[in-house]
């Protein structure tokens, strides 16, 4: 057995900041069973934004002439190039976290998958660990239903090994995961669809939100599927898959899970301690991101709290400062924000219409569509609009969107505002950069509307 002062589980977004923090103040185990840095780094945010940079490319050399610049025919996709230039990039990033640790006198890299023998033992390999701080950082995977796996399939991970385009790429989930990856495949060169049980994308945002991502699809040439009860899938032949959506048949060369996550807490043998998971094996933790047994925190996906990149660095945050003895941070601050990186993007902070409605608020919003932003038309990108949900008792925003050109990095000013807790005034009678899609932000806040549940 080998004591340390901290052991990390996992070298994600969340547990590598943390393991070069603790290193400053003690000794630190970090443990991995696959690549080092996580899903951002190997299979989500990283190789897809990679792969999404590709897939505009495409876009642009098929919408040359809407611009007046003429483009000579036979263009088309190298996924070989297009993966190879991921890989160097996913590359590069594992290569830099590894070197940062070995350089690191006071980190220790385990490779292997790690199990609890109880609360503060870990065993992996056939070395045992023990620390009275442990850090599970373990992140998510995708949802793989029972009916699913009889048949070839792909998910986030593996799709991005193929070399080979899809002539059809059908997939079941019409949330960020599926979107994203059915414009990419789509703008390189497969046929795709999307399949989905709602009546409607990325189910939890307002209807004008899911309604213009549809359009955006559709205008792409993506087919898409709601209100699909019945998803019944068989492998048709060597080279194909039958999906039976009720009584109708479609046939694809590929098929992509993008159903949903659950958290990779199904190896760490969690009954040999008494920490606490939920319904879902998420690891309950409090306002600090510490579960029931002291000393032991869950962190990144695996605690259920966020889905995201930046909220696991901030949980990594907020460990650092309860561990410090400051506690500056605590998940119950952070606002909800996030984006749609299909292409125009989708840009969230805060609440939707409908959740400030439901939680009792008196609400005023400002929408704008793109179509009324000189910028965008200049770009020619209007597909979008940009909305703003008010508390009319204290002029703070409660949320807003940014669906459009820019609309990820655009968001981030009304997030700001947001965090300082300052009145949309501010933002409304600021100057802005013309000519730019984010100084028509103070028009939209000028003409605010009452909206009644």
């Amino acid at each position: 057995m080998k004591n340390f002062d901290y052991i990390i589980i996992g070298s994600g977004q969340a547990g590598v900041p943390l393991a070069f923090s603790l290193s400053k103040e003690g000794t630190v185990a970090i443990i991995e069973r696959s690549f080092l840095g996580g899903t951002c780094v190997n299979n989500g945010c990283t190789p897809t934004k990679a792969y999404v940079a590709s897939a505009r490319r495409m876009w642009d050399a098929f919408h040359g002439d809407d611009l007046g610049i003429e483009i000579p025919a036979g263009v088309k996709a190298n996924l070989k190039k297009i993966k190879a230039r991921k890989d160097k990039l996913v590359s590069d990033s594992r290569s830099n976290i590894e070197k940062a640790i070995l350089n690191n006198e006071k980190i220790e890299l385990y490779k292997g998958e790690a199990h609890f023998l109880s609360n503060y033992e870990v065993k992996v390999g056939d070395k045992v660990l023990t620390a009275k701080n442990i850090f599970i950082n373990v992140g998510a995977s995708a949802v793989v239903p029972t009916e699913y796996q009889m048949v070839p399939f792909y998910t986030n991970e593996n799709i991005l090994e193929i070399t080979d385009l899809p002539k059809h790429l059908i997939i079941i989930g019409g949330s960020y995961i599926g979107l994203e990856f059915g414009q990419i495949f789509k703008r390189f060169g497969s046929k795709v669809t999307i399949i989905e049980r709602n009546k409607k994308l990325i189910n939890r945002e307002d209807e004008e939100v899911s309604d213009m991502v549809a359009e955006i699809m559709k205008s792409d040439g993506i087919n898409l599927v709601f209100n699909a009860e019945s998803i019944k899938v068989r492998q048709y032949n060597k080279s194909s898959i039958s999906v039976v959506v009720d009584t109708k048949e479609m046939r694809g060369s590929h098929l992509l899970l993008a159903i949903g996550r659950t958290p990779n807490t199904d190896t760490l043998q969690l009954a040999n301690t008494t920490i606490e998971v939920d319904k879902r094996n998420y690891i309950k933790v409090d306002d600090y991101c510490q579960t029931n047994v002291p000393g032991v925190f869950a962190i990144g996906d695996c605690n259920g709290q966020g889905a995201f990149t930046h909220t696991s660095y901030n949980d990594f945050q907020i460990v650092e400062s309860y561990l410090l003895k400051k506690k500056e941070r605590k998940i119950s601050d952070r606002i909800t924000t996030y984006g749609l990186f299909i292409d125009p993007p989708l840009g969230r902070i805060g609440m939707t219409k409908k959740e400030a409605i439901d939680k009792g608020y008196e609400i005023a919003v400002g929408c704008l569509p793109m179509t009324k932003v000189g910028r965008a038309k200049e770009k020619g990108e209007t597909f979008g609009f940009m909305e703003a949900v008010i508390d009319v008792k204290t002029n703070l925003f409660l949320g807003a969107c940014v669906l459009g050109v820019g609309g990820d990095e655009i968001i981030n000013g009304i997030t700001n505002l947001m965090y300082a807790k300052q009145p949309y005034t501010l933002f409304r009678d600021a100057v802005h950069i013309h000519p730019t899609v984010s100084e028509l932000i103070p028009t939209m806040l000028e003409d605010l509307k009452p909206v009644n549940g």
